[in-house]
């Protein structure tokens, strides 16, 4: 009777792990067919796209698609330079910065530690867009329009990565290293880069994934200060590569697109093997 379970409870076994590797499939497939249409649609004519808009195999129009770049403006080497110079800068700062003030928050006790961790919460909630007019406002006083600091500098506060990152610390970071470290005579910088900053590296490594493809897809700010045509960042080259008013080359459009998400794989494919431990790591203790 035993043997007849335990063979029961094995088929049983079995089958749900068969079930969830038939949905696991069948939701890789749904997460990759988007891609593998814009992919595909980048190599069919503009109005073969038009009339079916889904096709699954490839064409031959991808140098056709590549020469309405011509009459557009739309450089993909301009783009992708000004966006990686954008998306690079602005994620190495606000990670580092991030960093910082979050061992300041974890690791050291002052009066207004609490309340500035509330207000860096507060500001957390406002939007973007409440301040862009005021933001606009003071970048063009300054005489700062056109320029791609503009769009870096903002990103060393970053509340929302502050939080997390402070999530991370209060739950992987000892202060009986912190403390071995100050009597061994290591300043607190050194401290910090050299003992806190590779205790955070799957923190770092998935944090580093969303502001990148944050930054590389951001439109609405650029959008705002950037009116120059050599300043363009490549999610506006894309949101300008359409026709007139009789005729959209939705190939070129696709082709651009396609073109705009290459980094965000390749960057993900990078970093993908540390956003688990860092997701699972950094919200273990609230």
């Amino acid at each position: 009777m035993s043997e007849q379970k335990l063979r029961t409870k094995s088929q049983d076994n079995l089958i749900l792990k068969i079930i969830v590797y038939i949905v696991c499939i069948f939701l890789s497939i749904l997460s990759i067919m988007p891609f593998w249409i814009m992919a595909v649609n980048s190599t069919r004519a503009s109005a073969d796209v038009q009339s079916h808009p889904i096709a699954f195999w490839f064409s031959t129009h991808l140098m056709d698609n590549f020469k309405v770049f011509e009459g557009k403006t739309f450089e993909p080497i301009t783009g992708f330079i000004n966006s990686a110079i954008i998306s690079v800068s602005a994620t190495i700062l606000a990670i580092y910065f991030s960093c910082l003030t979050a061992y300041a928050v974890t690791a050291y006790e002052w009066k207004l530690r609490d309340g500035f961790f509330k207000f860096i919460m507060a500001v957390m909630m406002i939007p973007a867009q409440c301040t862009m007019i005021g933001f606009f406002q003071m970048v063009y006083k300054m005489g700062m329009a056109n320029n791609l600091l503009m769009l870096i500098l903002p990103s060393i506060a970053a509340p929302s990565m502050v939080f997390f990152m402070r999530q991370y610390l209060q739950s992987s970071l000892s202060m009986e290293i912190v403390q071995s470290a100050r009597i061994d005579g290591a300043g607190e910088f050194r401290t910090f880069n050299s003992i806190v900053l590779p205790i955070m590296k799957p923190a770092i490594a998935t944090q580093a994934i969303f502001t990148f493809v944050g930054n590389w897809n951001n439109l609405f700010t650029p959008m705002v200060l950037l009116t120059k045509a050599d300043k363009y960042t490549m999610p506006i080259m894309v949101s300008l590569l359409r026709g007139d008013i009789y005729k959209t080359e939705y190939g070129s459009i696709y082709l651009g697109v396609s073109l705009t998400v290459l980094p965000l794989i390749v960057v993900y494919l990078l970093l993908s093997k540390y956003i688990v431990a860092g997701v699972a790591l950094g919200s273990v203790k609230g």
